[in-house]
């Protein structure tokens, strides 16, 4: 990259100068557009002129107030699809915008770098919403007190491991429902409600690497039925293969009996509720001054 060489094609009055983005999925799909009418190679990677991928006007500031603009482009089987899309592969994309000099493309600048927020689709069409660094300035921060576990299971809070034997299954699904109802041939080893609230990946087919989240796990006789909250974003079709992790419902007994995992546990279960908060003397109620908490999960 050359800024100062940029510049100074810039300063000289007569420039050939165009704008390219690069999106980066959170699976690792990168991607490169430009409206000028040739391909770029811009920061390694390639920038297609055949998208139709254009960007409004960035709006900047000095300030921590948010950066933002929008990306508008055609749906299309060689770039951004609609499947893509509404199975939310681009939720979260990075994106990055250059200024670039496309008579010597190593000449760029970054001008905007942020991620996608709020995508929208209509007429063969779709707008996203592009959401500057400091949009996560407006996340709150910090950890909450109560009674069950802030962390994610297997994250680096909670350090267990959920590939370990007894704690996940990997199997082909024999049939579905709705797109989020899931028929198994009984896998042995797992009580019914094992993977409630567990993590859904799917390892093949259109969906492949799309997750879910376990809202039953029942076992209804030589069947494992499993349904989830939301329907995964692309189809799952019958023999597609699903891995599913045991579900943690944050709570310290769960912690303890399930994972044995309680050292690690990131909650307070002792803390009083609000009606021990709220509550106030009686005559009729011993008041003799002992512990209202009880050792245990």
């Amino acid at each position: 990259m050359s800024a100062a060489a940029l510049l100074a094609h810039l300063a000289s009055g007569a420039t050939t100068v165009c704008r390219a983005w690069t999106l980066r999925r959170r699976d690792g799909v990168v991607m490169g557009f430009t409206d000028h009418d040739g391909d770029l190679s811009v920061d390694g990677v390639t920038c297609r002129a055949d998208t139709g991928l254009t960007a409004r006007a960035l709006q900047q500031t000095t300030g921590l107030s948010v950066d933002n603009s929008e990306a508008v482009g055609a749906l299309s089987d060689a770039a951004i699809t609609e499947a893509d899309l509404l199975a939310g592969r681009f939720d979260g994309a990075e994106v990055q915008a250059y200024l670039v000099n496309w008579a010597a493309p190593g000449d760029w600048v970054l001008q905007f770098r942020g991620s996608f927020g709020e995508i929208q689709r209509a007429g063969g069409s779709f707008r996203a919403e592009l959401r500057g660094l400091t949009e996560a300035l407006n996340r709150a921060q910090g950890f909450a007190y109560q009674p069950g576990c802030s962390a994610v299971l297997g994250d680096a809070r909670c350090r267990f491991q959920t590939n370990a034997p007894g704690y996940f299954a990997e199997a082909v699904v024999t049939s579905v429902e709705d797109g989020r109802i899931f028929h198994f041939a009984d896998f042995g080893g797992f009580d019914p409600r094992w993977f409630e609230v567990g993590r859904f990946e799917v390892k093949t087919g259109p969906a492949a690497g799309l997750v879910g989240v376990v809202k039953s796990d029942r076992i209804d006789g030589a069947v494992r039925r499993m349904e989830l909250w939301q329907g995964i974003g692309a189809d799952v079709a019958d023999g597609d293969t699903v891995r599913v992790i045991a579900g943690c419902n944050k709570s310290a007994t769960t912690c303890r009996t399930k994972f044995g995992n309680f050292l690690n546990f990131r909650g307070f279960p002792h803390i009083p509720g609000e009606d021990w908060l709220a509550s106030y003397p009686v005559s009729d109620r011993a008041n003799t001054g002992a512990a209202r908490t009880r050792a245990g999960g």
